[in-house]
């Protein structure tokens, strides 16, 4: 599995390209906005067709490319439920952060929750999930790989904001303990802005979160 990091979007958010070329398949983790422009000569270089688009969030800036991404594609979401109205009506984003963003509701095909594992690029992931900077944030784990995409949870050294509506630093909190923490600590994190860490990193060094 190779993983593309693809920042885009207003403030350059990470979005992950998985692409496995050996089974012409690919997988998209977030959509920032004209994301699609990055995501399209990769897969046409690795011969790969995006079967699906995975949000870890349903912040804007995670999302904006993505109705635009499933035009181009007819692949398939995977989202929290609890994101449902972020993502669905994204116009009351708009209307919090008070400018237009010429954001576009995208249809989710399967909604996750917390525990539920499934297959993808010939391997099994599983879905933990990570309240406290948004609702409905959640990691995608790749056990075989150590490899988790954590979205806004956590970054390198720092944490996702929770000052926006249905964010909770002690919610956060006994997020990242409890479900990001309690991977192996080789686990390589890939937060949604930012570079990528590692669990031990973070556990030992963290400033907002110790482990």
């Amino acid at each position: 599995m190779n993983v593309h990091v693809l920042p885009a979007g207003p403030i350059q958010t990470n979005a992950y390209l998985l692409t496995a070329p050996a089974r012409g398949e690919a997988v998209l983790i977030d959509a920032p906005g004209d994301v699609w422009s990055d995501v399209a000569p990769i897969l046409e270089e690795e011969k790969c067709r995006l079967i699906e688009v995975w949000i870890t969030h349903g912040h804007w800036d995670h999302t904006q490319g993505g109705a635009e991404v499933v035009r181009q594609t007819g692949a398939k979401v995977r989202a929290h439920v609890a994101d449902r109205q972020l993502i669905e009506s994204p116009a009351i984003m708009e209307r919090f952060m008070g400018q237009r963003m010429n954001l576009e509701a995208i249809h989710v095909d399967h909604w996750v929750g917390q525990g539920d594992t499934f297959d993808a690029l010939g391997t099994t992931v599983e879905v933990r999930h990570v309240p406290g900077h948004c609702p409905g944030n959640v990691l995608f784990y790749f056990s075989a790989q150590h490899a988790a995409f954590v979205g806004d949870a956590l970054f390198n050294g720092s944490i996702g904001r929770t000052d926006l509506p249905g964010g909770n630093f002690e919610e956060l909190e006994r997020s990242i303990r409890s479900q990001i923490y309690s991977l192996p600590g080789e686990t390589t994190v890939f937060p949604g802005h930012g570079p990528r860490t590692s669990v031990a990193n973070e556990r030992s060094r963290n400033p907002y979160v110790s482990g």
